[in-house]
């Protein structure tokens, strides 16, 4: 990961909840600038910290934010959505029976084609040749195991997860609200 100084393509703003927290680590809560422009006026951020570029009108100038925390605390403690991605998230990006992390896709455990849902409870990350060679087969059948039994995570369980996989890179005025371990570069 690589802490630039300069700010990043597009100009976003890292967003914080009412308690300095980011929204999310995974993908990182980032709003493009006009969405944090238009947020400001409507008056539901506080900037916290901007670049060192300026927009302006006929009438009007201001820095642009790159840290903003909103006004009204968003609850973190609903139930994460039954996402490709936050699946792959609760599994850490990890096949449950190989532990490759390459060509990704989800299994379910008990087959479709015997009743099995598609829900937390049913489906792991599964790489494409464990999966083809699952078949239509439970694990059992099949002679293999999921690593860990599949089960709805909790919201904290993703953000948590989350933080493991950093961005490419950080803007600077982001470091203070985020928790990596970051090894400085200009």
């Amino acid at each position: 990961m690589q802490v630039i100084q300069h700010p990043p393509s597009g100009w976003p703003a890292l967003v914080l909840n009412a308690d300095f927290r980011p929204l999310s680590y995974y993908p990182l809560s980032l709003w493009p600038w006009q969405e944090v422009i238009k947020a400001v006026f409507l008056d539901r951020v506080d900037v916290v910290s901007t670049y060192d570029h300026e927009i302006r009108s006929p009438s009007f100038s201001m820095r642009l934010p790159s840290v903003v925390s909103l006004k009204n605390y968003v609850a973190q403690d609903r139930p994460p959505a039954f996402t490709r991605f936050n699946l792959f998230l609760r599994d850490g990006f990890t096949c449950q029976y190989c532990r490759s992390t390459e060509e990704l896709t989800f299994d379910h455990v008990v087959p479709r084609s015997r009743g099995g849902r598609t829900s937390w409870e049913n489906i792991v990350t599964a790489c494409a040749r464990c999966n083809l060679a699952k078949g239509g087969r439970t694990p059992q059948e099949a002679g293999i195991r999921p690593l860990m039994a599949p089960r709805r995570p909790q919201a904290f369980e993703l953000q948590e997860r989350g933080r493991r996989f950093p961005p490419n890179y950080l803007h600077e005025s982001w470091l203070d609200y985020l928790y990596w371990d970051i090894e400085l570069e200009a």
